[in-house]
């Protein structure tokens, strides 16, 4: 496990290897940790790496099922991955040249996973880290002229095609084909939509922030680095904005307002939640469970293959 961070920030997750547990296979060794308080041990630590306990992929699901009893689908999800089998799925598909900021799943959504659980199948040859970041460290590090501007919440706008388009289709999102099973799903997470000829256009408001419902700490909490354009780069923000207004874009997010979020904003809350990320370097087997609210991830640029399949629960 490697670490790049600033001389003030000394958390990383903990590490817990296979020869602590004394021989027993991981999923031996969970059920004795559950009995011990697993839990409060993730919320102490926010993150937890299980390492050098020779998880395979025919071993994985029990200790899946020991770390996440209640395993949730990847509903409204945004971004690309294959359903390996059950509710256990590959990481983000995104084109491993990029490097995927710092994030917590599905915080745009009204109703969030608690925890997430990662498995290596395949590490990369070079690269393909997932970086971790503390929610409350993060949001200290900001300057006060952001905190305050998004202390009133932010909007997100999503323009899902019917099956021929940028971005995921909104059947792929809701994983469904059935408009009313949509329309129940949106109407239960507090969201506008309107069905246009092409697909659907939904609108969300969302805080911020929130805060851990254990410890009581204040996160950054929101993905609007990850939703506006100057946070995609320059080359792929210019390419949008040549063939779409912001409006239309896949995803957007503005002001809870409707106002337009500055681009040094977004380039500040991406880059310094990078700056305060710890870098998981994956090994074959390991495992890395983390608390979704008090910690955010991402992924390192890679080269060669890599499979990491995440599961999630409440």
């Amino acid at each position: 496990m490697s670490t790049t961070l600033r001389a003030d920030r000394t958390w990383s997750p903990r590490e817990i290897t296979g020869a602590e547990a004394e021989g027993r296979g991981l999923a031996e060794h969970l059920t004795e940790l559950a009995a011990e308080g697993l839990t409060d041990l993730l919320t102490e630590h926010k993150a937890l790496v299980f390492r050098g306990f020779g998880v395979t992929p025919e071993s994985v699901e029990p200790v899946l099922d020991r770390l996440l009893p209640n395993r949730l689908p990847y509903v409204h999800g945004n971004s690309p991955r294959t359903r390996v089998k059950g509710n256990l799925y590959t990481s983000t598909e995104y084109p491993q040249r990029f490097t995927i900021s710092m994030h917590n799943e599905l915080n745009y959504a009204r109703r969030w996973p608690a925890r997430l659980a990662f498995y290596c199948e395949v590490a990369a040859e070079s690269g393909g880290a997932t970086p971790v970041v503390d929610g409350a460290l993060w949001l200290e590090s900001l300057d006060a002229e952001v905190r305050e501007a998004f202390a009133g919440g932010i909007r997100y706008v999503q323009n899902l095609h019917d099956g021929y388009g940028l971005g995921k289709s909104w059947q792929d999102t809701f994983e469904t084909d059935d408009r009313a099973e949509v329309e129940r799903f949106l109407e239960a997470s507090e969201a506008e939509w309107e069905w246009g000829p092409d697909g659907i256009r939904v609108v969300q408001h969302r805080r911020s922030t929130t805060t851990h419902p254990v410890t009581g700490a204040e996160v950054w909490f929101n993905q609007a680095d990850q939703w506006h354009p100057a946070g995609l780069g320059d080359e792929t923000a210019k390419e949008l904005y040549d063939i779409l207004p912001p409006e239309e874009f896949p995803q957007y997010v503005t002001f809870a307002d409707g106002s337009l979020i500055p681009d040094g904003y977004v380039t500040q809350i991406r880059d310094r939640g990078l700056e305060l990320a710890v870098d998981v370097d994956w090994r074959v087997g390991d495992v890395l469970l983390i608390d979704n609210v008090l910690t955010g991830h991402g992924r390192r640029p890679f080269e060669g293959s890599r499979r990491i399949l995440v599961a999630m629960s409440d």
